[in-house]
């Protein structure tokens, strides 16, 4: 009687709490693989927060940065939490970054105030890792959650509207932006692209414009804390600091654009390659 009360027991869960119970479990997953995901990206911020409040004695600030950076990378390698082709792509991502940063320095975009050795054209080559940082987040949660992707434009496609995106960071400052215009191409192109991608032993999917516009946002509140700890000033933010625009939201997510069309483009050769071989 005792076991049959003990099997009733197991099996009288109700279906609501198990699907809770579930759902939790999914999201602890999903949480822990984002967390991991963001190490180099937490890196950044928080050599950034302690470097604004400790002095460091006998080197300066932008350069001290820069050496702290370059040993997080080292060690995410040789521990195995970033592979060889991994770092390869964050270093693309690296000098697209600074050449974007070069040139909106001289624009006035943004200023970095501090003294540096290692400034290149007023920018310091710590900069770069900032946008490298986005691409370490892509290759780790796209390798972690086993992702890929439904509907994908193809690489003529995906590429000409990728390279239309950047020049128009440089050029809208000659002629009229184009971003609104990009943004509608972003979702004539994608309209059909999802991203499917894996916790446990279940798949999910979301369309590919709505994870640009989440990871867009996400940025943009980094870019708030990067700010607030003198990381780079815009314009308005040199007396006192304040929040910035929402505006920039839109140009972190055409970048992300970027960024995810030149990783799942890398991925797709991989994928191809290995399948060949």
């Amino acid at each position: 009687m005792s076991n049959r009360l003990r099997r009733l027991k197991r099996t009288a869960l109700p279906g609501k709490e198990r699907a809770s119970l579930k759902s939790t479990t999914q999201l602890l997953h999903f949480g822990y693989h984002q967390a991991m995901s963001c190490i180099f990206p937490i890196a950044i911020f928080g050599t950034l927060a302690l470097s604004n409040v400790i002095d460091l004695p006998y080197i300066y600030r932008y350069d001290a940065i820069l050496i702290i950076l370059l040993t997080v990378q080292y060690l995410m390698y040789r521990t195995g939490l970033e592979t060889l082709d991994e770092i390869k792509v964050i270093c693309v991502f690296h000098i697209i970054g600074l050449l974007l940063e070069i040139y909106k320095i001289r624009m006035g975009s943004w200023s970095y105030p501090e003294p540096g050795l290692t400034k290149v054209f007023g920018v310091p080559l710590y900069s770069g890792f900032m946008y490298a940082s986005v691409a370490s987040y892509m290759c780790q949660i796209w390798r972690r959650l086993k992702m890929d992707m439904t509907g994908w434009p193809g690489l003529a496609a995906a590429g000409s509207l990728g390279a239309a995106i950047y020049l128009n960071f440089f050029t809208h400052h000659f002629i009229p932006d184009f971003r609104w215009w990009l943004k509608g191409l972003v979702l004539i192109v994608f309209w059909k692209t999802w991203i499917i991608y894996r916790v446990r032993n279940t798949t999910y999917r979301m369309p590919l414009t709505l994870a640009f516009f989440l990871v867009g946002f996400f940025i943009w509140l980094a870019e708030n804390i990067a700010t607030f700890f003198n990381a780079w000033k815009y314009p308005d933010q040199n007396q006192v600091w304040h929040v910035v625009s929402v505006s920039k939201i839109s140009s972190w997510f055409l970048l992300v654009i970027i960024s995810v069309i030149i990783v799942a483009q890398l991925k797709h050769v991989k994928a191809n390659r290995n399948a060949k071989e």
